[in-house]
């Protein structure tokens, strides 16, 4: 069949709307109507090399919509479910499945090449195979996709709301929950408040924090923190260091969680300073991978006992932790609808990245027309 889709060609380029040939689904595969897609800053990456990718691809790797047609062997979904789709697909019996780690998946390992394991692609267009971001390609208005990366959700929540809980919203909220492992009464500093770390100011709060500190020199987004939970929005790493230190006595942060577009070295070194002793660090962002962004005093690590910690979806388990929250969605406990600032069409992709790069959305979601 053929589809409409946003595709890179390669670095640096602009989205381009192309229409494209997909292949039929082969076993263990659905085919998927994309209703929405959130327009998440990982995919930005791509253009700039903070993620190094196989071009051309498919963009768009936080989706939802509703599955058409299942391939042989399929068990997980049936036709006409509603799905909200994991960017980190899991097969339920490797390792890190077996554990309690879906988010570390072996099946993830290829997403930024969008191939299947038998190396072949489901997008085709001007003569070549196209890869699909992290196995979904969003982006597009229909796709191919593994099972293994499709969550069934009730049908009675809107897909444009739904698809958020699809990355922005378990990265930034388990990063606090899971990651940061926030307690009641704590401290926590949060670097950047972009779609996830608003999310992440909701699970600070949502764990009991005391104080939950947001950092951002934007005003918008300081303004929209608080709206979320954070107890104080400050502009600078600085202005965080000076009230930690008010409001703990001296003592420092509990925790720290760094969330900004691109992280570097400086940031991960005022999260690290702004912890106390025993304190956590936990590094959400993404830089490029070809360059040492971590340079800090190991002495101070020992002798002050801190943490500093990657995560990846915020250790969440994507079977569990997107219908956990639509229920804290549905119970009123998580917000959702006040995070999209802004809805676009398919051909509006670089107007909405344009956005989001000026500062002006927390998260812009494509409708998909059909």
């Amino acid at each position: 069949m053929k589809t409409k889709a946003a595709v890179l060609w390669g670095p640096g380029g602009k989205w381009e709307v192309e229409e494209l040939e997909l292949d039929e689904v082969r076993a263990g595969e659905v085919l998927i109507r994309f209703v929405a897609a959130g327009l998440c800053h990982s995919d930005e990456h791509l253009r700039h090399g903070d993620i190094v990718p196989r071009f051309p691809l498919v963009g768009g790797h936080e989706g939802a919509g509703i599955i058409e047609a299942v391939g042989p062997g399929v068990s997980r979904v049936k036709v006409g479910d509603h799905v909200v789709c994991s960017f980190l697909p899991s097969c339920g019996h490797c390792r890190w499945c077996s554990t309690g780690q879906q988010n570390m998946c072996d099946t993830s390992a290829n997403i930024l090449v969008g191939d299947r394991p038998d190396g072949s692609f489901r997008f085709h267009g001007k003569g070549q195979d196209l890869g699909a971001m992290c196995f979904l390609g969003t982006f597009a208005q229909h796709s191919v996709i593994p099972e293994g990366s499709c969550v069934v959700v009730d049908k009675d929540i809107p897909l444009e709301v739904a698809v958020l809980v699809g990355c922005g919203v378990p990265t930034g909220w388990g990063s606090s929950v899971y990651a940061a492992e926030v307690k009641p009464g704590e401290t926590v500093v949060i670097y950047g408040i972009g779609g996830i770390g608003i999310n992440a100011v909701q699970g600070a709060a949502h764990a009991g924090a005391r104080h939950v500190i947001a950092v951002d020199p934007l005003a918008n987004k300081r303004e929209k923190a608080e709206e979320f939970g954070a107890t104080h929005a400050v502009a600078s790493a600085e202005d965080a260091q000076n009230l930690v230190s008010q409001l703990t006595r001296g003592v420092g942060a509990d925790k720290s969680i760094v969330t900004v577009d691109v992280v570097d070295e400086a940031v991960v070194s005022a999260a690290f300073n702004v912890t106390r002793k025993g304190g956590t660090t936990v590094i959400t962002g993404l830089a490029d991978p070809s360059k040492q962004t971590i340079h800090l005093s190991g002495a101070v690590m020992v002798l002050f006992q801190k943490t500093v910690k990657g995560t990846l979806f915020g250790n969440s388990n994507p079977l569990f932790d997107i219908n956990n929250l639509l229920g804290l969605y549905r119970d009123g406990k998580l917000k959702l609808d006040e995070l999209i600032t802004k809805k676009y069409s398919l051909n509006e992709i670089n107007q909405g990245y344009d956005d989001l790069i000026a500062g002006k959305n927390i998260r812009g979601v494509m409708i998909h027309e059909h």
